[in-house]
């Protein structure tokens, strides 16, 4: 089950060295884990207090996450953090969570509000920050330079050789989203991309 504790657990399991997740704040400012914007009744969680989204289970039964319980379950691995809607309110909320981690330095942000990574890069320099795309533009390290991201999240039937020695020779890097065929984390791998992100870990294994 997507963005669940077990998921994460199992994903370490499985030889990954990291997971990518999805946070949404609440509207007291509790940041949790949950792909979609809403719930399946229809409630938005920016508009819910953590204790009514907390209430709602997951597939699997557990509660939905907070991500600093993500953080807790995974120690060892690094933390790709999307955020998918952050009312600026609760900027410094999702700052603090990742800055309490005892590796802080493992966490990154991501996000397709290209806007969101720039607000939080002015917040703080230093966070990894990446931009997602679905896009191949004319200019792709506009997104790097207009948001100070060092990461390029590019939907992976997109990336060809051009694209990657294009980001690595600006000194960024490019991570490939969502590989779910071994044969095309093999393609990637050798096209040189920094990471592939997918939905089973086990298929992305390329050595």
């Amino acid at each position: 089950m997507e963005n669940s504790l077990d998921a994460f657990v199992k994903a370490a399991g499985q030889g990954a060295d990291g997971v990518e997740l999805d946070v949404h704040a609440t509207v007291d400012g509790a940041i949790v884990v949950f792909h979609d914007p809403v719930l399946p009744d229809g409630r938005w969680i920016r508009d819910l207090p953590a204790a009514s989204v907390r209430h709602q289970r997951l597939a699997n039964g557990e509660p939905m996450p907070l991500l600093e319980e993500v953080l807790a379950a995974i120690p060892d691995l690094r933390v790709h953090v999307e955020v998918k809607q952050l009312d600026a309110a609760w900027d410094a909320a999702l700052l603090a969570v990742m800055d309490a981690d005892p590796s802080p330095e493992r966490c990154s942000v991501h996000s397709f509000d290209h806007r969101l990574i720039a607000r939080l890069g002015s917040l703080r320099p230093s966070l990894p920050r990446g931009v997602l795309s679905a896009s191949y533009l004319v200019d792709p390290l506009a997104q790097l330079r207009n948001t100070g991201a060092t990461t390029l999240w590019q939907e992976w039937p997109l990336i060809d050789q051009a694209l990657v020695d294009l980001v690595h020779g600006a000194g960024a890097s490019i991570i490939a989203w969502t590989v779910n065929q071994q044969v095309a984390a093999k393609h990637l791998a050798g096209l040189g991309v920094d990471g592939l992100c997918g939905n089973y870990p086990e298929r992305l294994r390329v050595a």
